[in-house]
């Protein structure tokens, strides 16, 4: 069945303002595109009156943790959960972020070695609901004893020749992306962020076994030195990036065109808001957030003078930072780096379709593209905040297909 949308007011993806429209979808691709008073063709297909709400492109989340046990659903206290219950979770979390209008998940890393790359063959066949996913497997850091640690679950070999080997164990099993920490996150470990985990010769090993095996390599870097390694071992994705210095810049600005950077704020926001049991003390955590989030804030306008592609995604999936909450980080972004909502929108969808490999044909309302789409109550270019409401998410189309159909047609 075709699919017509009129009396819409299209927000392409692009970043220029909405304008008034009607779009056709025929099979799991947008067929055309016009602006009022153009019309599509109506033949052979079922009308949505769009009522001049907004229609935009599914966002993508380009720091995703399918895995992370906490939704805004379901509380988990930890990191951990037997392995069947973990299974479920990531398949509910899966399922509660296209509700919440991510079409597209980036994977960050996973609590398991396969679980992404057999959740995203189900979501693949129909089996079950999700979004598109960049599978991961198991993230790679050296052995870390934290509270909140989400590492421990396979021994790792050191060296290079380790490296290389767990490149190609997580290609061979599947996956598309494969995360290492650079870096150490001194919101687990005071002054861990400052840390190298790994040597130049074993992150260039990875990236030249990454580059053979076909896959994509992911890294958490606060430190300076982390995000030089990464550029230099060929990282695709580069996470947080606080404290890149003057060289740093230099060298992600040569990359442009090559590397994203996800400087995930929602985590930092989150742990700044939490409000613990008296178990847990966060007061360490608490101060790092406050530095990194002052620190960012300085970075991210630098990042964009230089033509970096910078992507949402803030790391949800903790007690504290529950999976579905994703779209605040919009909100995040123009409170603290200077956004607009329009340009927020466009780093959720157009460039969430370029992180995902695909920029010739996803994130954006175009002729053509395929066809993940949202029609929203409100218009979100004025108030991003409105996605923050799953409930204003009115329809959502994936693939040409209707995950959540509209109440009415005309």
């Amino acid at each position: 069945m075709n699919t017509v949308f009129t009396n819409a007011r299209i927000f392409d993806g692009s970043g220029k303002p909405p304008f008034a429209g009607e779009l056709r979808v025929e099979g799991n691709r947008i067929t055309e595109v016009a602006a009022g008073p153009a019309t599509v063709s109506r033949s052979d297909a079922r009308i949505i009156d769009c009522k001049n709400r907004v229609l935009m492109p599914g966002m993508t989340e380009a720091h995703g943790h399918l895995t992370w046990p906490t939704s805004v659903e379901k509380f988990v206290p930890g990191m951990y959960l037997p392995p069947e219950e973990l299974a479920l979770t990531t398949a509910r979390n899966a399922r509660i972020l296209l509700d919440h209008g991510f079409t597209s998940v980036y994977s960050a890393g996973a609590l398991s070695k396969t679980l992404e790359i057999k959740l995203n063959e189900h979501i693949q066949s129909g089996g079950m609901p999700g979004p598109r996913l960049i599978p991961s497997s198991v993230e790679r850091e050296p052995p870390n004893e934290t509270e909140l640690d989400p590492g421990k679950v396979a021994e790792h070999q050191l060296g290079p020749d380790g490296m290389r080997a767990f490149v190609k164990d997580c290609a061979a099993l599947g996956a598309k992306a494969v995360k290492f920490l650079i870096s150490g996150e001194s919101a687990l470990k005071p002054g861990a962020s400052h840390e190298l985990l790994y040597t130049p010769e074993e992150l260039m090993a990875a990236g030249e076994q990454a580059r053979e095996s076909n896959v994509w390599l992911t890294g958490h870097a606060h430190a300076a030195e982390a995000v030089k390694l990464g550029v230099r071992a060929g990282f695709r994705v580069l996470y947080h990036c606080t404290y890149a210095d003057e060289e740093a810049l230099d060298l992600l600005e040569s990359k442009k065109d090559e590397i994203f950077i996800a400087p995930t704020i929602g985590i930092v926001q989150a742990t700044l808001d939490a409000a613990p049991p008296p178990h847990f003390d966060m007061t360490h955590m608490k101060e790092d957030a406050a530095i990194v989030l002052e620190t960012q804030k300085a970075l991210i306008p630098k990042l964009r003078k230089r033509g970096l592609r910078l992507l949402i995604g803030g790391d949800y999936g903790f007690p504290f930072n529950p999976n579905g909450r994703n779209a605040r980080d919009l909100e995040l972004w123009v409170r603290h780096f200077g956004y607009t909502p329009g340009e927020v929108l466009h780093a959720a969808t157009a460039l969430g379709g370029e992180i995902m490999g695909m920029g010739h044909e996803l994130g954006q309302l175009r002729q053509g593209f395929l066809a993940d789409l949202l029609l929203v109550d409100g218009d979100p270019t004025e108030d991003v905040r409105i996605l923050q409401d799953k409930n204003r998410l009115l329809a959502i189309m994936k693939d040409g297909a209707f995950y959540k159909a509209p109440e009415q047609q005309a």
